[in-house]
């Protein structure tokens, strides 16, 4: 298949093919045609598979068809800088029609908020927002979508994780009944579910290798006592084997910590956590993207909120706390079919939530040796019972392919139809 294939509009069709764009990914495949029936979907993608693209592209073809710059389309987002991704994307896409989109997102002065408002009263056909500054917006009565016809939940578990389902329902309240609700998630689990049946109306599901690591990373552990972690990733930067790297940790107090020190010892490195100013967090997003900034270290929060292509490496300074994370980590290298490195440092402490991991993804990770220079290596105690299982049953997890199997009528919220990926 190939995006000829999904009749798109004229104009948007040139979007396409001045980016580059020639062949949509397996969500793409799968959900394009579905939205474009006018069908609400919930949607689980890991990170990197191009599903930004899978709901932008049929809400652009839906609203080319009469653009009027009244807000007709409504994408939340957890973070900022995703929604300034998702902006900048839709700037792209519909850079030859008439529509025109708008980002608002909290953090910033007052002349941030009186910025955003004067953008949203000159009229914008697709609006993307943060909850708590939408909600702002809605309930001063500055901001109307009466005509909202397309309402999009990105990140959707992340949003939960923040702590935003009563900011989401509160935005619902305000959004016409009559609308095509489009769910994206990276992980599945109940509350996600029982969030789509309240909102979503006898929805398609589509899965895509839930919880899998692109196959383009190589994944590789250190196992370290603590001392040895700084000069071990000291090492690893100045060896020269990369050129665009993250570094991971599971505390902002950690990340400003390593900062101080990488920089101390000579390696061009900046921390990105929620103490920097919204400008200055922009502009290190911007020095990382540009190739200006080689190294930026973050904690999971950036996992979710940074679109960049080239990243040869990903380092886990310490082992997330949740086996999910360790995938959204990984899955910020080796996107768009290219390839990357994640390497992973384990101590005696983590060795549980290292074996959770490798549960997850089914699979033992390569153990590297250490550099002499830095000593021995400790010798963990490895509970027998914890070691990945070969297979969980059944020998289609991951792949694809729309269900098109004709079931009984569903009552509305009676649960999504489910469709797998055959990718």
């Amino acid at each position: 298949m190939t995006f000829n294939d999904l009749d798109f509009n004229e104009q948007l069709a040139e979007g396409l093919l001045s980016m580059g764009y020639k062949t949509p990914t397996a969500i793409q495949q799968m959900a394009i045609p579905v939205i474009m029936e006018g069908k609400d979907v919930i949607a689980c993608a890991q990170t990197g598979t191009g599903k930004t693209a899978s709901y932008l592209l049929p809400v652009l073809n839906m609203i080319g068809a009469h653009p009027n710059h009244q807000i007709k389309a409504l994408i939340l987002a957890p973070t900022r800088e995703l929604a300034q991704q998702i902006d900048q994307q839709v700037e792209g896409l519909a850079y030859f029609t008439e529509i025109s989109s708008m980002a608002v997102f909290g953090g910033g002065d007052g002349m941030a908020y009186a910025q955003q408002k004067r953008g949203i009263d000159n009229k914008v056909d697709i609006l993307i927002a943060t909850p708590g500054r939408l909600i702002s917006f809605l309930a001063s009565g500055s901001l109307k979508l009466n005509h909202l016809e397309y309402l999009v939940l990105d990140e959707a578990d992340r949003m939960l994780d923040m702590g935003f389902q009563e900011d989401i329902m509160r935005i619902i309240s305000y959004l016409p009944a009559k609308r095509q609700t489009l769910l994206f998630s990276a992980t599945m689990p109940s509350r996600i579910r029982q969030l789509a049946r309240t909102i979503l109306h006898e929805p398609e599901q589509i899965n895509i290798a839930i919880s899998q690591p692109a196959v383009g990373i190589k994944q590789q552990i250190y196992k370290v006592h603590d001392e040895q972690k700084t000069k071990l990733l000291s090492g690893i930067l100045k060896s020269g084997a990369f050129t665009s790297i993250i570094v991971f940790s599971s505390t902002k107090d950690r990340v400003k910590s390593l900062d101080k020190e990488l920089r101390g010892s000579g390696i061009n490195a900046k921390a990105f956590h929620s103490d920097i100013k919204q400008d200055e967090r922009e502009d290190i997003l911007l020095e990382f993207k540009n190739r200006q900034l080689p190294v930026i270290i973050g904690t999971d929060a950036l996992s979710r909120g940074i679109d960049v292509e080239g990243i040869d490496l990903v380092v886990n300074y310490d082992v997330p706390p949740d086996p999910e994370d360790y995938i959204h980590r990984i899955g910020r290298t080796a996107r768009a079919a290219t390839t990357g490195t994640a390497i992973t440092f384990v101590n005696q402490r983590d060795m549980r939530r290292f074996q959770s991991i490798q549960q997850l993804i089914e699979r033992e990770i390569e153990e590297l040796t250490l550099p002499p220079e830095l000593g021995e290596a400790p010798k963990f105690k490895e509970e027998a019972n914890n070691r990945p299982r070969n297979s969980r049953g059944g020998g289609n997890r991951g792949r694809g392919g729309r269900n098109n199997g004709k079931g009984g009528k569903r009552r509305p919220n009676s649960g999504p139809k489910q469709q797998s990926s055959n990718g």
